[in-house]
């Protein structure tokens, strides 16, 4: 009994950490990946499930051991260069997933009010949904009450299950699912420029560089300690296959309802929840969609803020006022504004956005990576916590392959 009431206690940043990088990015990336290769990234997305857990365990780990926020002990280890470069790489790929989180919101509230009793524009319906909700997700998290609805937006976030239910009741051809995940062929890899793109896509929402930063710091947050570290694990490896397990599903279903068909708008993606929602499966999908959206948009400006404030050792916290933590709150509001207003320009399409932000947060993150690895091999920080040679094998594999897809990305724009 004693040790389910600690687990009850240390249990959260994991499964939270996990369903908030299956956010808008992640489901527009997903089903863009099943609409446009079918199951031929699925073999990434394996590899990328052992890179998840083992990433977020070393986060994990890190935390509880020494009792410090990745960012601080980047700064500590490396000096103010190396963490000026780390938290520049951190903001951006924040700001660009959190363009992908009001890009979400707009979609799926476009979507839930398309059948309103009196007309209006969609992009006129932007400039209203998308403000309100950005200054409702800055009051929340603001005046304190975010920690309160965490868990209902989490809840909504579980409509993306019915995911599972839609791809049984596709009736996918499993045999040559788990073929083309498993034996490697020429299907593993396309020329079509597009499939570098959504490989590095499929990294940066899985394992998304802001997801470690927010992981460690919550697990400082907690206390945890290395005595409590075995039953906090649990909450981390549950979480990541999880969220994995969902996004295989993802792919699967739109492989067989939406493969060669443009995913453009959000109703376009919902089509792949037919099967188990029929005409409603519009509204069901919309509904996951602004859950997700509104976890993401609430955790990763705060995780982004306290990370770099903790960086650079500004004083941070909701809790302060603006006087005493005015870098704090000025890092918070720039991420909200900059990710809310750029889904407001004129021609924006909200899915390739979404999916745009994706591979920015995989080109970043191989330099997370490098810092994550460097540090939980250090004896003198991690004692007999340092990595095994499992670990880092496939964390180092993860960094070669990202950055070999990046060199192949930029070598197919540069050539045309």
């Amino acid at each position: 009994m004693r040790r389910i009431l600690i687990f009850l206690t240390v249990m959260g940043p994991g499964l939270i950490s996990a369903a908030a990088g299956n956010d808008a990015g992640g489901i527009a990336t997903y089903t863009t990946v099943g609409a446009a290769f079918g199951y031929r990234l699925l073999w990434l997305l394996f590899f990328l499930t052992f890179s998840l857990v083992m990433v977020q365990e070393m986060a994990a780990r890190m935390g509880a051991v020494t009792g410090k926020g990745l960012s601080d002990l980047i700064r500590e280890q490396f000096g103010v260069r190396w963490t000026l470069l780390a938290m520049f790489s951190l903001l951006a790929a924040s700001t660009a997933t959190a363009v992908a989180e009001f890009a979400g919101i707009a979609a799926s509230l476009e979507v839930l009010t398309q059948e309103l009793p009196f007309p209006l524009h969609l992009f006129t319906w932007r400039w209203v949904s998308v403000p309100t909700f950005a200054l409702l997700t800055w009051l929340l998290v603001i005046k304190g009450s975010y920690r309160a609805i965490e868990r209902i937006f989490l809840l909504i976030s579980t409509a993306f299950l019915a995911y599972v239910a839609a791809a049984l009741l596709a009736r996918p051809d499993w045999g040559q699912v788990f073929h083309t995940m498993f034996v490697p062929s020429q299907a593993w890899y396309s020329p079509d420029p597009a499939w570098s793109r959504l490989a590095i896509a499929t990294a940066g929402t899985t394992v998304a560089p802001w997801m470690q930063f927010y992981l460690q710091s919550s697990m400082v947050e907690k206390g945890v300690t290395p005595t409590q570290y075995s039953l906090a694990r649990v909450d981390v490896v549950t979480g990541a296959l999880a969220a994995n397990l969902v996004a295989f599903f993802i792919i699967v279903v739109a492989a067989v309802k939406l493969q060669g068909m443009p995913v453009a708008d959000a109703a376009a993606a919902a089509r792949a929840l037919e099967p188990v929602a029929g005409a409603q499966a519009k509204y069901l999908f919309a509904f996951g969609l602004f859950g997700a959206s509104m976890l993401g948009a609430s955790v990763l400006p705060l995780s982004t803020a306290y990370a770099i404030s903790e960086a650079f050792g500004w004083q941070s916290g909701v809790g302060e006022r603006l006087s005493e933590a005015p870098r704090f709150f000025a890092l918070f509001t720039l991420i909200i504004i900059v990710g809310a207003g750029l889904v407001l320009v004129p021609g924006v399409e909200l899915v390739p956005i979404m999916v745009f932000s994706q591979v920015i947060n995989g080109t970043l993150l191989p330099l997370t990576l490098v810092f994550m690895l460097l540090l939980v091999n250090n004896k003198r920080l991690l004692g007999r916590y340092v990595n095994g040679p499992f670990y880092n094998l496939v964390v180092w594999a993860t960094v070669a392959l990202l950055t070999g897809l990046v060199v192949l990305m930029l070598a197919r724009m540069v050539t045309g």
